[in-house]
């Protein structure tokens, strides 16, 4: 029996290209007659994404709902990192069946109208874990041992040397203990990364127990307030919940040890940020990390922004190559399960 083709629109950006994706489903179904139709948007470097809208049930998304109606109207398939996906949209894509969305949860997709319209929506969770992990580790790192702030001083022409002054010099990852705050696919990577330098690893996650093998490795699990005590570095994991959010507060940031670190590359809500300026000018905490911030992007005056002791990235803790691409080989992944009469391994319910 012939199979009918298939109209797959993909919108894509300056990440995730639109021909990513076209050749991971060509290269995955090969037999297949599909027929792509792509659209790319003008971000990161010019459209602005909207994460705060009351008026739409959807958020992080770039542009309206209504400029991509008219991109949706025939398609059977679409394939989406940022554009906002609303029931009006859907009333527009009449024959869609499944939105793929290229990122770790559905947050542009308004999930209750694809439901009612029967639409399955599978994501692509863990696609940029290892990327995220290992920029947290480089963050600590150029924070810590001053990589920053020296590349500055030689850069501006002079040498530096105040850095290896003892009052001046920071800790080996062999000395501290780090608690990880968020225990998933980022968490535990970190972990992984951190544990041939001889850190102590301390864990909170109030859903996530640890296997045998990370027992074996010293890792352990303690309450948030414990972690917090503990620790010499708390690093920033945890998805934003309203659970989560504020979790990083001036109580808990006062608990921590003097002179110890925050390193955040989760979203910027968890954490208390004028708590954690004030930690920082009194010399309660020597230095944080930052790739996310609350507002974001951080007004230009911003006085967290002006200190010596900060190492700052413009989130870009995702940013690699292979979570591009990997995130395209997900989905043509589960979109060939879902053609061949199988269940998605990433559905979104």
């Amino acid at each position: 029996m012939t199979q009918q083709p298939l109209t797959i629109g993909i919108i894509g950006d300056g990440f995730m290209q639109p021909a990513f994706f076209e050749d991971a489903l060509k290269a995955r179904l090969p037999d297949r007659d599909l027929r792509f139709r792509q659209m790319e948007l003008d971000w990161p470097l010019r459209l602005k994404s909207t994460k705060h809208d009351p008026t739409l049930p959807v958020g992080e998304f770039v542009g309206r709902p209504e400029e991509y109606f008219g991109f949706l109207c025939d398609l059977d398939i679409l394939i989406t990192h940022l554009a906002p996906i609303t029931g009006q949209s859907l009333d527009h894509a009449p024959n869609l069946r499944l939105i793929a969305v290229s990122r770790g949860g559905p947050v542009n997709i308004e999930m209750a109208a694809a439901r009612e319209r029967g639409i399955t929506v599978v994501n692509t969770p863990g696609r940029n874990a290892s990327a995220v992990a290992e920029f947290t580790v480089a963050s600590l790192l150029a924070e810590t041992r001053n990589l920053i702030r020296g590349h500055l001083a030689v850069a501006n022409g002079t040498f530096g040397r105040e850095f290896y002054h003892y009052a001046n010099t920071g800790p080996e990852l062999c000395e501290l203990t780090v608690g990880i705050i968020g225990y998933g696919d980022i968490g535990t990577r970190v972990a992984r990364l951190l544990r041939p330098f001889g850190c102590s690893i301390l864990i909170y996650d109030p859903f996530k127990e640890l296997t045998e093998e990370e027992q074996a490795a010293g890792f352990r699990k303690a309450d948030l307030d414990d972690v917090m005590r503990q620790a010499d570095v708390v690093t920033l994991h945890p998805r934003v919940t309203p659970q989560t959010k504020g979790m990083i507060s001036r109580e808990r940031i006062a608990m921590m040890k003097p002179g110890g670190y925050i390193v955040n590359t989760t979203r910027g809500q968890v954490l208390d940020y004028a708590a954690l300026y004030d930690a920082l000018v009194s010399g309660h905490l020597k230095g944080a990390a930052l790739d996310t911030f609350d507002p974001e992007p951080p007004p230009p005056d911003w006085p967290l922004l002006k200190l010596p002791n900060v190492t700052l990235s413009p989130h870009i803790a995702g940013a690699s190559r292979y979570s591009a691409t990997k995130a395209a080989a997900m989905i043509a992944e589960d979109i060939a399960l879902i053609l061949g009469g199988q269940a998605p391994l990433y559905p979104c319910t």
